[in-house]
């Protein structure tokens, strides 16, 4: 044990929860502990709360038991530190279970999977309570294997929302205001401001930032790689921070801020659309590519072709979006319907005249393989 007390930099006590929401809103409401980290984000699982003297881990549990679960120790330690030979389970007298875990382990970025998805927008049953007193639509069920996830985030009441300074560890974040606004505030970028209909960031990785205040009726579109990652809070840090660096990079990613209102139309990759790009691609270093697409003077125009890319997601804004793809059938897409088109798959896409679409891409820029009819 001497070899491992070096390496040791926090201990939390695990506590099976059979009701998490109920048990986290008692220790932060009635006990005054405050969150450290929750994930994930549309229907938290895992919470790590502390105060007075102990951090606790707060895992959802299915059901009851009988017998009362063994006393859990986690110990958070320098991972690539420790001797190759420690044990990461120990067993202490009167049968409390010790684990070992790296206090910051790698990023985890699952396989995935292609697959065509379709989502349309339903009733009031398709949304759930999330983070933040936020509700939640899911967009992407299946997440492609736990690659990706994509929500549309609703706020119905305006004024302060009861957020606080935090950061996702995850490889690629964005955000698309729907409608109404937010005044949100980022590490490094300067005073609060608002995020209106139309507007976009991008969140590179570990930056802080809060949500402070939404309009009534507040709805973005929010998509993340990968699918469940963690929430930590940063209780430490007051935002705004005192320097402004809008060139610095996170984990080698730039902050994005978009707005609609000065933004320029230039040609997309298929002749009869136009796009005006957030700039995103660039940011990113060519990871990610974030546009809105409409067709050219307003006339309705057809794209067709496929991608080689690792995701392809279309959220429809404004007007309607036939969607042709090679195995999967015909469908037609209205305002706030969504679809994912898989890698190698054949493709055509009719707009309406009025047609507006979200369009995000891995990697940023996916020409077309060719052109096939479908």
């Amino acid at each position: 044990m001497t070899d491992i007390q070096p390496h040791i930099r926090l201990a939390q006590v695990l506590l099976p929860c059979p009701d998490l929401a109920a048990t986290l809103r008692f220790f932060t409401g009635e006990l005054g502990f405050k969150v450290n980290m929750i994930q994930p984000a549309d229907s938290p699982s895992v919470a790590v709360i502390s105060g007075h003297g102990v951090t606790l881990r707060l895992e959802a549990a299915k059901g009851t038991e009988t017998e009362p679960s063994p006393l859990v120790l986690r110990l958070l330690c320098d991972g690539v530190a420790l001797p190759a030979e420690t044990a990461r389970h120990l067993i202490a007298p009167g049968g409390t279970r010790v684990e070992l875990v790296d206090a910051r382990p790698p990023l985890e970025l699952p396989e995935g999977r292609q697959e065509f998805v379709l989502a349309h927008l339903a009733g009031e049953e398709a949304w759930g309570k999330g983070r933040a007193g936020m509700q939640y639509r899911d967009l992407i069920p299946g997440r492609l294997g736990g690659r990706f996830i994509a929500s549309h985030i609703r706020i119905p009441e305006g004024g302060p929302v009861p957020d606080y300074v935090h950061f996702h560890k995850i490889r690629f974040q964005m955000i698309y205001c729907r409608r109404g606004w937010t005044r949100l505030v980022y590490q490094d970028q300067g005073e609060p401001f608002l995020l209106e209909a139309g507007d976009c960031v991008l969140q590179p990785p570990e930056i802080r930032h809060r949500v402070l205040e939404a309009s009534p009726g507040l709805e973005v579109i929010e998509i993340g790689c990968p699918a469940v990652h963690e929430t930590f809070a940063d209780h430490a840090l007051a935002l705004p921070t005192p320097h402004l660096l809008p060139e610095r990079r996170f984990e080698g990613q730039r902050f994005v801020r978009h707005v609609a209102a000065s933004a320029r139309w230039i040609p997309w990759r298929s002749k009869g659309f136009e796009a005006r790009d957030t700039g995103i691609g660039e940011a990113t270093e060519g990871l990610a590519g974030v546009r809105v697409v409409r067709p050219v003077a307003g006339k309705p125009a057809r794209a067709t072709g496929n991608h080689g890319g690792e995701f392809m997601f279309l959220y429809l804004l404004e007007g309607a979006l036939q969607v042709q793809s090679q195995g999967t059938g015909d469908y037609r897409l209205g305002a706030d319907d969504c679809c994912v088109l898989p890698r190698g798959v054949a493709y055509a896409l009719e707009g309406s005249s009025d047609l507006e679409m979200l369009e995000v891409t891995l990697p940023a820029d996916l020409p077309p393989a060719h052109s096939p009819s479908v």
